[in-house]
């Protein structure tokens, strides 16, 4: 196994935060026991902390085995609390005349649950919901809000879409339906007229302001997303002219998503606020200004502009949105309209954290014992000896060059037929030793050469864990996103292993080989050798997107799902257990019936049967374990 070991000795309190960056990225949800154990902190009280192992071990006792999807609900609580009173302070700050209020985009997460426990969350606020499609919408129709909780309809629409919009009004939502190009007005007027409503409309146009980041591109003038001003003024004087002006209750902007840097917010919400002035003095009643998502996750903790970082909290994002508006509105002396943010990322984000148990290692280079030298009958394996011999701290970059010059020459002596596999053999293992030894050697330099830090990352252990990158975190396969990925315990201990982390899927892209670092990403991750006691990993901020992202790569579906929630005498308790998808699920959502399977199954054993291939019992057997079978995990069980 590759090891490694720290250039400066940390201590066991100093492990958890100088290499995971536990502190840095966790937001007060998570930290570290004494015990060297994760912990959770779902209310952000630091006396309120569980042990996220014992947590585990409480499902194992369950029969619910891993990997888990943990959840934690008050989470979702505290950061519905947070946005809406960042927003209300900033509001008395500013002496803003008008109110902010909140919806939850449901592309970021649309489980049922979640949803659900927002909605509750967020009641106090007012807190609504924004859907994209016909689906979404139906779903949004039948979950619980508040009276005046608003329903923003964005994405493209059909009549059967507009139609639900509209009625939703009849069962107790506030609907505002936004017009995401010209023609939508036409379109919107024919079924407003046929159900004899008039709707609230609203108008995404787009700014030439963009975010930064990974996904700046969602934003700015080339962005899908909505019209321009020479399109907004087209549709205002339609709207004029079919008396729907005073429909016009909302201008909506995205700017983009997980925007890194907070110069960005500031150009947008500034050109945003300045088109809203303009619209209001040209007679239109405009409430409601909608500045779209962006609130970022701050992913690796070095709160930077990085993509994986963000520049600001939560309290200067409200604070640049209301001050920028509010000193627009007063220098155009229009009234403030109510200001919309859609954050979703940022409110789901940190509520859930995955679980992966590790399998097994693999160790590049790794095999093979020490060479007796009187059994070596080729000269380059000879002089691969010396190398390994004698290098040292003055020589050992020379005779690491050495030492792939010579590789490459019993590379093609071995094709040539000049050495055998014993030869062969024998030069590898010397190789990956000098490799080793100059490795270690190289830590004590002052500036490191570059090739030495490729090398180490080339020797990296394999860390096999059970679960599917492309279910589970399909950002980091996709994008690039990073996620902190830390053990459950051991903390306290000094990892000695540098790894990556691959999953069961039979796709070279299902690894992980990027890692949170608070100054730069990491190729691979410090972990701890793997002993015959389960060693778990928790990926964390996977509670936006991912869920929705997975895919059933290999067929390996969704895994077992916990909630959690810690009373006030900071003891756990299991709300829920939704169990992971069984075979049966996943193979009948690629169009393999259970019942077609297990007939074909039973006649291909009959023949084998009356061919003499397999006796009676073992058929019945074999069927009978196949049916029961479908019932289980597509994960691994052992």
């Amino acid at each position: 196994m590759k090891e490694f070991t720290q250039s400066l000795r940390l201590s066991p309190s100093e492990i958890p935060n100088r290499i995971y960056g536990v502190e840095n990225w966790s937001g007060g949800y998570f930290g570290v026991s004494e015990q060297g154990c994760l912990t959770v902190h779902p209310t952000r009280n630091p006396l309120m902390g569980v042990e996220l192992n014992s947590l585990v071990q409480m499902l194992l006792q369950r029969k619910v085995t891993a990997p888990f999807l943990l959840r934690f609900p008050q989470i979702l609580d505290t950061r519905i609390k947070e946005l809406h009173e960042a927003f209300r302070n900033s509001i008395a700050e500013y002496n803003y005349g008008a109110r902010h209020r909140g919806v939850f985009p449901m592309k970021v997460n649309q489980k049922k649950s979640v949803v659900e426990r927002l909605m509750s969350a967020g009641h106090r606020y007012e807190y609504g919901l924004e859907v994209g499609t016909k689906a979404e919408l139906a779903a949004a129709l039948t979950i619980a809000m508040h009276p005046n909780a608003l329903l923003i309809c964005n994405g493209v629409k059909d009549r059967r879409y507009l139609e639900w919009a509209m009625q939703s009004a009849k069962v107790g939502k506030n609907p505002i339906i936004v017009l995401e190009e010209v023609s939508d007005l036409k379109k919107v007027a024919e079924v407003a007229a046929a159900l004899d409503m008039r709707p609230a409309l609203g108008v995404r146009v787009r700014v030439f302001s963009r975010g930064a980041g990974k996904w700046e591109e969602s934003g700015g003038e080339t962005s899908k997303f909505g019209i321009n001003t020479m399109q907004l003024l087209d549709l205002l004087r339609m709207a004029a002219d079919r008396e729907m002006g005073r429909q016009l209750k909302m201008l909506h902007f995205h700017i983009g998503s997980q925007i890194t840097d907070i110069r960005r917010i500031k150009n947008a919400i500034k050109e945003a606020a300045r088109v809203y002035a303009k619209v209001c003095k040209m007679g239109f009643p405009i409430e409601y200004l909608d500045v779209g998502g962006g609130l970022g996750v701050d992913y690796d903790g070095s709160r930077t502009a990085s993509d994986c970082s963000i520049n600001y909290n939560m309290q200067e994002f409200a604070n640049d949105i209301v001050y920028t508006i509010n000193e627009i509105c007063q220098s155009e002396n229009v009234p403030p309209p109510t200001i919309i943010t859609e954050s979703g990322r940022a409110i789901v984000a940190h509520h859930s954290l995955f679980v992966t148990n590790v399998i097994r290692t693999l160790n590049p280079g790794l095999g093979g014992s020490e060479i007796d030298q009187s059994k070596v009958d080729s000269e380059v394996v000879r002089e691969m000896m010396d190398l390994h011999k004698e290098i040292n701290h003055k020589n050992f970059r020379e005779y690491y060059h050495d030492a792939l010059q010579h590789r490459e020459e019993l590379q093609s002596l071995f094709n040539l037929g000049y050495l055998n596999l014993q030869n062969r053999a024998q030069g590898e293992w010397l190789f990956w030793e000098i490799c080793r030894k100059a490795i270690k050697f190289s830590r004590s330099m002052k500036e490191r050469p570059e090739e030495f830090i490729d090398l180490e990352n080339i020797l990296a252990s394999k860390y096999i864990c059970n679960f599917s990158v492309f279910q589970s975190t399909p950002d980091s396969w996709a994008l690039d996103q990073l996620f902190p990925i830390v053990p459950l315990t051991r903390l306290t201990e000094e990892p000695t292993v540098q790894a990556t982390l691959c999953d069961i899927t039979c796709d070279s892209d299902g690894q992980i080989d990027k890692f949170v670092d608070l100054r730069d990403v990491k190729q691979s991750l410090e972990l701890h050798s793997v002993n015959h006691d389960p060693y778990y990993l928790a990926i964390f901020l996977v509670g936006a997107y991912q869920e929705s992202l997975g895919m059933n790569h290999n067929l390996l579906g969704s895994p077992n799902e916990a909630h959690f929630l810690v009373d006030d005498a900071g003891r756990p308790h299991i709300d829920k257990v939704v169990r992971g998808a069984s075979l049966s699920q996943v193979l009948e959502a690629v169009g393999y019936q259970s019942k077609d399977l297990l007939e074909s199954l039973r006649q291909i054993a009959q023949r084998a049967e009356a061919q003499s291939r397999i006796a009676t019992a073992d058929r019945e057997a074999f069927c009978e374990s196949y049916e029961a079978a479908l019932e289980s995990y597509t994960y691994l069980e052992d």
